[in-house]
Parts: C-alpha cells; structure tokens; sequence
C-alpha cells in the first residue's frame, strides 16, 4: 500500500488521482514488463454521484485504454481508502493480463493494434 497518508474527509477524486499518481511514478512494484509498459496509460476515475467517502454507493473505473473495470463500495468498509488502493491496484494487474491477450491479428475498427510480444516476462 503506498506511503500516502489518506484522510477520511478526502474527496474520493483526490483519493483516484492519488492512487493513479502512485502506478505512474512506479512506487508500487510491477510484476512484469507488461505492467511497466501499461502503468502510465492507467486511469483511476470516481463514477461516484459525490465526492464524500461517505456517499452511499462509491463506485471507482479503473481504464487502461478501451480495458476497464468498475468496483462499487459502500460507506461502512473498514479502511475504505486502503480497500480502494488495493483494489484499484489489483484491476490495473487484470487489466494489463487482458491487454497481454489481445489477438492483434482481427484488427477491426474497434479495436486496437498492441504489440505486447516484447513486454511478456522473461523466463
């Protein structure tokens, strides 16, 4: 978890822009070159109706590119800025797996081309 010291009366956009500040400064260790490549690329956006932590239904998209994610939360979990974090973390490793899946080879107009060949780990 990162070093940040997070207040509960922190707007949840500050606490997104915190999180993706974090990937894209490579503070959090990348498990493989993939994640390196895709760190800057991660967007952490509040999808919430409001900016309060106390809000009733929190709902947080992580992106990278046309890949992303959605996790809703509720008001009473405990270490709710640390529980966003984690996950926030966890859906940009998912993320970056998906993108390492792509078949670049049916290349239409909604999709894109990725080379990911060399960002695979070596082994």
């Amino acid at each position: 978890m990162s070093k940040h010291k997070i207040k509960l009366d922190m707007k949840i956009s500050d606490l997104c822009k915190m999180i993706e500040d974090t990937i894209h400064s490579g503070r959090y260790p990348f498990e493989d070159k993939q994640q390196k490549h895709f760190a800057n690329s991660v967007k952490i956006i509040n999808r919430s109706d409001s900016e309060d932590l106390k809000t009733k239904d929190i709902k947080i998209e992580v992106r990278i590119q046309d890949l992303y994610t959605i996790n809703n939360y509720s008001p009473n979990i405990q270490h709710l800025p640390g529980v966003i974090e984690i996950d926030a973390l966890d859906s940009f490793k998912m993320l970056c797996r998906r993108l390492g899946r792509l078949d670049t080879g049916n290349n239409n107009d909604n999709t894109k081309n990725i080379t990911i060949d060399k960002l695979k780990s070596d082994s």
